[in-house]
Order: structure tokens, then sequence, then C-alpha cells
């Protein structure tokens, strides 16, 4: 398809664009992150865990080293040290993602020169711009970015996502009752739009403050039209086979994974348990024994909150 304008987005529905400012086009992105569909994508911090991920079977590697800073903590999470990343990227040959901060163009240009994969504008960071998120379709990188509903995940989509990530608990915690409510609020809003009349989108796209043209698009395909994954509170095979059996296309198991006796066994299995989220006697053989070595992950708090969300004038 020719990119006048509009490009190819997960099958063949259409949004705009402008490919002029970017040779790399928004559905090469879009391709890119269709990759890891069906995988899960596990956070690390130094090149041993990296190693232990990759021979585990993630599809993909999200560095950060504001995992000791963000949990249970405050803080200030910043991007990655590009020399851990490069280092990384050096040990495994798996995709790399890297985290820069919300509305923080220029930790995402830093982040594209060295070579990332992927760059998530987290949430889990620091936030840099209170009003802006980043123009991502300044870039030639495939951008992810975090959502707690369908409004939220179209209007990044509009901003140049290549993937969401409905994204839960922010603490660190092993918790997934705030993953479970977000995942399913897109979901089931996405079902309200499936069952509307053609002359209600107008009304609905304004009141979930999206573009009309991706919410129809979203209405017409029945799913969001990028790749959608799952983030937090992720430690156990069942969570993560729960995610998928909900509808999303992979998860994001988070760095306190690494917080047992042994993380290759647990993150293997959740890998398992993403390929074969519809059969329970495979995730009750790849759930035996995890038991012991989830003791360290404890919940920080009960009905904690992270703030940082709520901080942005979206």
């Amino acid at each position: 398809m020719e990119d006048d304008g509009t490009v190819t987005v997960y099958n063949s529905s259409i949004v705009p664009t402008d490919s002029k400012k970017n040779p790399t086009t928004f559905s090469v992105k879009v391709g890119l992150a269709q990759m890891l569909r069906g995988g899960a994508i596990v956070e690390v911090a130094n090149a041993q865990q990296a190693k232990v991920a990759e021979s585990a079977g993630a599809c993909c590697l999200s560095v950060s080293e504001s995992a000791s800073i963000s949990r249970c903590g405050g803080g200030i999470g910043r991007m990655a040290d590009p020399s851990l990343i490069k280092d990384i990227k050096r040990s495994v040959s798996i995709p790399i993602i890297a985290k820069a901060r919300v509305g923080h163009f220029v930790e995402a240009q830093i982040l594209e020169a060295i070579g990332v994969d992927y760059v998530d504008e987290s949430e889990m960071l620091s936030i840099s711009d209170e009003g802006n998120f980043i123009n991502k379709h300044n870039f030639n990188i495939a951008f992810i970015c975090g959502c707690r509903d369908l409004g939220e995940a179209l209007r990044r989509i509009r901003e140049g996502a290549a993937m969401v990530r409905t994204q839960g608990d922010m603490m660190r915690s092993g918790n997934i009752v705030e993953t479970i409510g977000n995942v399913r609020r897109v979901m089931g809003e996405t079902r309200v739009l499936n069952n509307m009349d053609d002359d209600e989108v107008f009304t609905f796209s304004k009141k979930i403050g999206a573009p009309y043209d991706l919410v129809a698009q979203t209405k017409q395909m029945g799913r969001l039209p990028v790749v959608h994954f799952a983030a937090g509170g992720i430690v156990t095979p069942a969570d993560a086979a729960l995610m998928m059996q909900l509808g999303c296309d992979g998860v994001f198991v988070g760095n306190e994974i690494f917080d047992c006796s042994d993380p290759f066994k647990r993150v293997k299995a959740i890998v398992e348990a993403v390929r074969n989220y519809n059969d329970p006697l495979v995730l009750a053989e790849v759930s035996c024994g995890l038991s012991k070595a989830a003791a360290a992950l404890e919940i920080c708090g009960t009905g904690m909150r992270d703030s940082r969300f709520e901080v942005l004038s979206d």
C-alpha cells in the first residue's frame, strides 16, 4: 500500500499519518510491534537478568535500572544509562525495549540513537511533562504507551503508539487487581462500542475523548487497532493466562519476577502460560512448585494506587 497520507494498521484498516516527515511509516512500526504478539516481555535491570529471561523464552526485554527506585518508594525514575542498554544488547539476541519519561522526547531521541528496538513512553518512570506526550510520529522507532481505558488507548495511538499496554499495579507489589480492572474496562468499552449503532459512534467518541476515525476503526475491527498487552502485577502463570483469556495479545512481566529463588523457572512458566493460556492442564503443570519461589513477592500495601498516572492532564 502506498503511504500517501494513510497507512495500514493491524490488518487492512487505516489511520492517517504524515509520512513525509518520517521514512519509517506507522504501518511498519505497527508490524514490528505485532512480531511480539503472543509473547511475554520481561523487565530486566542487568545483563545477567537479560540472559536468564532470554533463555527462559521471553520474546523481548524491557530495560530499566529504576526498578529499585520505583518499588514501594520514591525517587526520580529516568531513562536507563545508555551503557547499560548497550551492554544488554550485546549479551542477548532478542529485541530490546527501553523506557523514556512521558513527554521527554530527548530521552527518546537518545534511545533511538543507540539502537533500541522499541521505546516505551512509560508512566512507570517520573513524569517529565504533565501536559504533553511525545509526538511519536517524529521518530523512526516504534513506541509503546500505557493506558487505563479505551479513550486513553486511542489517544496514544493517534500520537503514534504502535503498541498499547493496559497498565495496572505500578508499585511492583505483585498485586494484579488493578490490571484486571483496567483490562476489563478497555475490553468492556470495546464491546459497548461494537454493539452501537453507527450514528451513536460520534457521541461515544466525544464521551471517551478519542478521535472519531480511530473509534470507528475499533468498532469495525472489534478490537484495538494495534497490539494490546497487559502490564502490572503479573507474577504467576495463572496471572498471565488470565490476561490472555481476557483478550490481551501478550503480557509484560515486571522486574520483581527476579525477587525469587528461581527466576528462570518462573519466567519460563509464564512464557508457557501465555502460549497455552486456554489449556488448564498445561497451566497446572507449569504452576507446580512456584509458591516457595514467590515468597519474596509481597504486597507493599492494601489498596495502594500510584498517583503518577493521574498527574497527566490528558
